[in-house]
């Protein structure tokens, strides 16, 4: 519904924005979880929601996560344009991520004021830990609600500009909490 108001998870895509108001939606960042998406959702009173985690909201279903909803649609477009789903999201691959990496923490305040210092020639906020952002880059740097982890996601234009910045961003956050699961063994 063009002029409406679309409600996404900070940690996702850049392209993300770009296609809602490409379609003429109004884009509306917000932080992550479900208590924040879903109160943003009836706050804007928008048409529908997402998150990183998967989780999907449409205001014709009262704001219920429904996955279910998402793959019917998903459906239906994959029927309608009469292509496999790979080339009808093949356009939307413009960026390169990092998805969502875990690193120990006991004072993520320190870290984050650091990061801060660190990129204070970025454009940043704080809507959810802190989000520094550059043209041809940016990343989100977030304390854990549940665990003693700061939780990092980090998205380029290229994969060897991706892979420079993990590998620039990382060291200031603490031991990594785990392995990932693009990182060779």
């Amino acid at each position: 519904c063009p002029g409406s108001t679309v409600v996404y998870d900070l940690r996702s895509s850049r392209v993300v924005a770009e296609e809602i108001k490409k379609a003429g939606g109004q884009p509306r960042r917000e932080r992550s979880g479900h208590a924040y998406i879903k109160k943003a959702l009836a706050d804007a009173r928008a048409v529908f929601g997402g998150e990183f985690s998967g989780h999907y909201y449409f205001r014709d279903n009262w704001y219920c996560d429904s996955a279910l909803i998402a793959f019917a649609k998903i459906l239906n477009l994959i029927t309608q344009a009469g292509k496999p789903l790979g080339e009808l999201i093949a356009p939307l691959k413009r960026y390169f991520g990092s998805g969502e990496r875990s690193f120990h923490c006991d004072d993520p305040r320190a870290i984050i004021d650091r990061v801060a210092k660190q990129y204070r020639d970025a454009r940043t906020d704080y809507l959810d830990g802190i989000t520094v952002q550059y043209d041809d880059w940016w990343f989100n740097v977030r304390p854990s609600i549940t665990e003693p982890y700061l939780r990092l996601t980090v998205e380029a234009t290229d994969a060897r500009l991706l892979a420079t910045k993990i590998q620039e961003v990382s060291p200031l956050l603490g031991p990594p909490a785990g392995r990932h699961a693009d990182e060779d063994s």
